[in-house]
């Protein structure tokens, strides 16, 4: 999540921490009319830092962490409508709370549109590695002992090619070949699931996810037994046939994230998850644009899990910047385009564009003076000081999409305060010391540029809405 980095594919292999009998025994489980269903959306805390330096250096390097995993990513129903809380956390991104197995236990998850599958920490024995911080006391694990309705995904089940990308029962289920599928005990095999600073390995299972107003049995969860730095569950918002939405066959799913201000808070904003099929209707004052086709390309398939959306043009002020088309659209190697990513808290964009918007701004702001000091203490830049001015002018930045919708957004979604009131920093950020970044997606918008907006991913029509709100 936007803590460290990308949450797709998945492998199976070998656990470093439990062997599969260790897995078994830890365990021990054997193989209406549409109604609205809001969730809250808060804040998910990972570190904390008590210097606002550090805090922000940290979100900014695990915003660059992420896109390096988005970018370069390793291989491993009935209608109805939800709403639930969506709460802020200090390092930056949001999460809900669901329930799953009988009797329910709820568990917190990041909500995260860059992933496409839903883990949860599973039994006391759970292991977190490198998960000494403060925001990862009192790690909240699912109890499969508690539950009656858990069950263990065969090695045949469909659902096991859900999560291992191109799985083919015939080759990786060889105890069931001389069985018959109802015979046949072997598990799916286990799955880890590798992010840009972390990890988390486990065992797929199916369990009932219980909605306030809607039970769905059978759902396809992972049960991970460690991680390293992964204290929370993640609930994956992207496409496929393992994500949240896909399972409940939602027709469209919206948020409201609440304005952060890098630290934990109980407000919160909220996550709309809509399965009704009557639904398509544009929403009042909502701008769209249509959700791009993602690419096609052997070995990544990763990128079929991002949300594509038709960035075309970046403004600072009245100026348009100058970005070469092919950052603004994949090639045949899934190299360019713009996706929007929940997890990942600051923008993060390919060297060039970046160097081009910082520059704008650079050029434009004449009245206040560099920074330089805190740009090297916080990763972040152009920083301005503002010593000595009762007042902030700065250029407008505004992105524009295909179809015509517009995101003028205020100041403080791409600038923030730093070091008390004297030093303005922009939120946004590039890795400029190598060629790291230079595939996969050239512009991933974060879940800073959004705050007090609420988004729309309208999946019946494959398009994109948001509409600027106070999201409390």
């Amino acid at each position: 999540m936007a803590q460290t980095s990308r949450t797709m594919p998945f492998f199976s292999c070998s656990l470093p921490f439990f062997s599969l009998v260790f897995l078994l025994q830890a365990l021990q489980i054997s193989s209406s009319s549409p109604t609205p269903i809001t969730i809250p959306l808060s804040f998910s805390s990972t570190d904390s830092y008590a210097d606002l330096y550090q805090k922000l250096s940290h979100l900014a390097s695990a915003s660059l962490a992420r896109a390096h995993h988005i970018k370069n990513p390793q291989l491993s129903s009935t209608a109805f409508t939800s709403t639930t809380p969506l709460l802020p956390h200090s390092y930056g991104g949001y999460s809900i709370s669901l329930s799953f197995g009988t009797p329910p236990q709820t568990i917190s998850l990041v909500m995260d549109t860059g992933s496409g599958f839903l883990w949860f920490p599973c039994t006391k024995k759970y292991l977190c590695k490198n998960c000494s911080f403060p925001g990862a006391r009192g790690i909240t694990s699912f109890s499969p002992k508690q539950s009656s309705s858990i069950k263990i995904v065969g090695c045949l089940n469909k659902k096991c090619g859900w999560i291992h990308p191109n799985f083919d029962p015939q080759t990786s289920c060889g105890e069931c070949q001389s069985l018959s599928a109802k015979n046949c005990t072997q598990i799916c095999p286990p799955y880890v699931i590798l992010y840009g600073s972390g990890s988390t390995g486990g065992i797929a299972i199916v369990e009932t996810l219980d909605l306030p107003n809607k039970k769905v049995p059978n759902f396809l969860v992972g049960c991970s037994l460690f991680s390293s730095r992964q204290p929370a569950g993640i609930a994956g918002f992207g496409r496929g046939p393992a994500s949240l939405p896909s399972q409940l066959g939602l027709k469209k799913f919206s948020y409201c994230l609440l304005s952060r201000r890098f630290d934990d808070t109980g407000e919160s904003g909220f996550l709309v998850l809509d399965g009704d099929s009557n639904s398509g209707k544009k929403t009042e004052n909502f701008s769209y644009t249509p959700l791009a086709k993602n690419p096609i390309v052997a070995g990544k398939s990763a990128l079929q899990v991002y949300y594509y959306v038709g960035l075309r043009k970046i403004s600072v002020g009245m100026q348009k910047v100058k970005i070469p088309y092919n950052y603004l659209v994949p090639d045949s190697d899934g190299n360019g385009g713009t996706i929007v990513d929940s997890g990942s808290t600051f923008t993060i964009m390919s060297s060039p564009v970046f160097e081009v918007v910082a520059g704008e701004f650079i050029k434009q702001v004449k009245l206040y003076r560099r920074a330089e000091n805190i740009e090297s203490l916080t990763g972040l830049r152009p920083c301005f000081n503002l010593s000595g001015h009762d007042s902030i002018v700065l250029p407008e930045l505004k992105f524009s999409f295909k179809g015509g919708a517009e995101m003028k957004l205020p100041l403080a979604n791409y600038f923030s305060l730093v070091g008390g009131n004297e030093v303005l920093c922009l939120t946004m950020v590039t890795d400029n010391i190598g060629p790291a970044l230079t595939t996969g997606p050239s512009i991933i918008l974060g879940s800073f540029q959004m705050q007090n907006y609420n988004v729309e991913y309208d999946l019946l029509n494959e398009r994109f809405g948001f509409r600027q709100q106070s999201c409390k």
